[in-house]
């Protein structure tokens, strides 16, 4: 595992908010799932805040906020406390990853 698989995961475990770079776009987000897909290290995330390249960021609670994160794209990953965002369902849990190793406790 690397470092950042290390410290997604472990903000999963502690319901921590991630304020990271990715892809070039600073992003704010809660990191529901942690695994692998197809070998490669990905995290599901609800992301409330921050920059996308894909999509704009939709209200707070909007299922349009999921983001497969692709973990070594990120970088400045800072770990935080506070509110922990989510949406009523999990949009793409099994695209995302398919050996999942960690998720969230709601």
């Amino acid at each position: 595992m690397t470092d950042i698989y290390q410290s997604i995961r472990q903000a999963i475990i502690e319901k921590k908010i991630v304020v990271a770079t990715y892809s070039g776009l600073v992003r704010e987000m809660c990191p529901h799932i942690i695994g692998l897909k197809n070998g490669k290290e990905q995290a599901l995330c609800y992301q409330f805040a921050g920059e996308s390249k894909s999509r704009p960021i939709m209200p707070d609670g909007s299922t349009e906020n999921w983001r497969c994160i692709e973990l070594a794209k990120l970088s400045n990953i800072q770990l935080t406390a506070g509110p922990w965002h989510t949406a009523p369902n999990h949009s793409r849990p099994m695209t995302c990853v398919d050996q999942i190793d960690v998720e969230v406790q709601l």
